[in-house]
């Protein structure tokens, strides 16, 4: 009985991290965004996007090796350089656009549309 209880403090007392699946789930997703917005034409996306692919290779490794806590943080840290590499995608998607209404608006004005 009292190794039970103590067993039970240990565990309440920070034990094991359950497996991250939710946030591994998060990370492929994110990295997936990425990929659909087309972050590989951009050279700081792309770097961004690499770095997010090798931080869930690692934490599937640390996840095979039950360090959970590991996987997770680097997890974290994966979504988070998606979630980047898919701004910045997305940015340069919009700054084309943006150039290109631009070049519209000049030939309309050259044209004398007013």
């Amino acid at each position: 009985m009292l190794a039970a209880l103590v067993g039970l403090a240990l565990a309440g007392c920070g034990g094991t991290v359950p497996p991250p699946n939710d946030q591994l789930a998060a990370s492929q997703a994110a990295i997936r965004a990425a990929d659909e917005v087309g972050a590989e034409a951009d050279p700081q996306a792309t770097l961004h996007l690499k770095l997010a692919r090798e931080q869930l290779d690692k934490a599937r490794q640390q996840m095979a090796a039950e360090d959970n806590e590991s996987a997770l943080r680097l997890l974290e840290r994966a979504e988070a350089d998606a979630e980047l590499a898919l701004a910045i995608a997305k940015a340069r998607s919009t700054q084309a656009q943006a150039q290109e209404a631009l070049k519209q608006v000049e030939k309309l004005k050259q044209a004398g549309v007013q």
